[in-house]
């Protein structure tokens, strides 16, 4: 047998070490060359390693959330054709070179902002008895469940074809798991809703790669930044007869309208004259730096976690170029293909959730940044206006901003500065 051993190689300049945050391979796999094998995060970036020899996987070196120094073996292979012992054992290692590497200038900030490479899913399939099948269950001997409930069932030895789905088209759901171990499987299906079933599995999630990265820029944020909030109403009636007459008028070329061009082109516009807001405090050198260029981060949320794509020199756009390369970069961040340009420098973010927003948050100021909006749902509401009771559409906005450099008068003549230009759209394009 010839012994393969792999070392995870140099991966940056400065880099001693990453983090394991995925694995293509598992034991006994038998590997091509260049095929993916495993994912390390570093400071910098995180990268996908490709195998750089042909053969059957020996042994696996460290956990998902393991860090682990460059040099380290990682995999042990047999790099016979066969993959078989063929006498006296021998031993070779990785050369000293890089495998894989993407090698990335050190940015200002990292943690929200770092691309991650999308991990292939490897789940195994679970063998089906194409003879059994439950009459909930479509196609012949298909059964249709996620790939988490497929590995619970193979974990625990279940034959997924002899649970009743409870889901759309008979889906075999977590619930209906639960229920076939609750009932050491004497029950394939839903129960009466009158019985009630002991819920006591613990699921233990492990904090690694990117959750770990946003879960550190968090404590950051909220232990160096003494945030203050301020939250206001803001009818935005004529915005939103203006934002229809111009989607309705629109070309093929140009995208639909939301309310956050409208934002983005109002805060490109007031900026200048709140240059306290528009900023990032590096408080290892007390220096506070005021940006001309307005660099518009927009907070994304992604199957992998929360970016920040940035929209820069927004006060170089008109409302369409505004919303084109807003969705351009968020789309980029949720496909996991946005560049460490696409997302790091901004100035100032926003964060919406969009239909979900509801009234109020007290969002966390994405640092080194020095203050932040949130964006909420807007909804009819009844007002009075000139003493008389009126429906009008409301969006509440929330904001928070980094108290040793930003007084609470000028948090809030932001805040209010944005609230006249919505209201009167108008201002915007003048």
């Amino acid at each position: 047998m010839t012994k393969y051993e792999f070392k995870l190689p140099d991966i940056g300049e400065g880099v001693v070490e990453g983090e394991i945050v995925a694995w293509h391979i598992k034991i006994g796999d038998l590997v091509k060359e260049d095929d993916e094998i495993v994912d390390v995060m570093t400071d910098k970036a995180t990268v996908t390693i490709p195998s750089p020899v042909n053969g059957n996987v020996l042994s696996l070196s460290g956990d998902i959330g393991d860090m682990v120094a460059v040099g380290t073996t990682l995999i042990s292979f047999d790099v016979n054709d066969s993959g078989e012992s063929e006498g006296d054992s021998e031993t070779i290692t990785t050369p000293e070179k890089v495998v894989a590497s993407e090698s990335i200038d050190t940015p200002e900030q990292v943690v929200i902002s770092t691309p991650v490479v999308i991990p292939k899913s490897v789940v195994p399939s679970i063998p089906i008895d194409r003879e059994v099948r439950s009459s909930n269950n479509i196609a012949k001997g298909s059964v249709l469940a996620s790939p988490a409930v497929r590995r619970r069932a193979r974990e625990a030895g279940i034959n997924l074809v002899n649970i009743i789905g409870s889901g759309p088209a008979g889906r075999v759901q977590h619930a209906d798991l639960d229920l076939n171990i609750a009932t050491k499987g004497t029950v394939s299906g839903n129960l009466p809703s009158i019985i009630k079933i002991k819920r006591e599995n613990i699921t233990e999630v492990k904090v690694v790669g990117l959750r770990r990265k946003i879960a550190e820029q968090m404590v950051l944020s909220k232990r160096t930044i003494p945030h203050f909030s301020y939250f206001e109403e803001i009818d935005v009636t004529q915005l939103e007869e203006l934002r229809l007459i111009l989607n309705s008028s629109k070309d093929d070329s140009q995208p639909k309208l939301t309310y956050l061009p409208f934002i983005m082109m109002a805060l490109s516009k007031i900026l200048p004259e709140h240059p306290e807001c528009n900023a990032r405090f590096d408080d290892q050198v007390n220096i506070v730096k005021r940006f001309g260029g307005v660099h518009l981060g927009i907070a994304t949320q992604t199957e992998r976690g929360l970016y920040v794509p940035v929209v820069k020199h927004v006060e170089t756009r008109d409302i369409w170029g505004s919303a084109s390369e807003m969705q351009r970069v968020s789309g980029a961040a949720r496909n996991g293909n946005a560049s460490l340009d696409e997302l790091s420098g901004s100035t100032f973010t926003i964060t919406s959730l969009g239909r979900d927003g509801g009234l109020g948050a007290t969002p966390i100021i994405n640092h080194p940044e020095v203050a932040i909006l949130g964006v909420h749902k807007a909804r009819d509401m009844p007002v009075v206006r000139d003493g008389q009771i009126t429906i009008r559409r409301i969006m509440n906005v929330s904001s928070s901003f980094d108290h040793r450099v930003v007084d609470g008068a000028d948090g809030a003549a932001l805040i209010q500065h944005l609230k006249r230009m919505l209201e009167s759209p108008a201002l915007i394009f003048m």
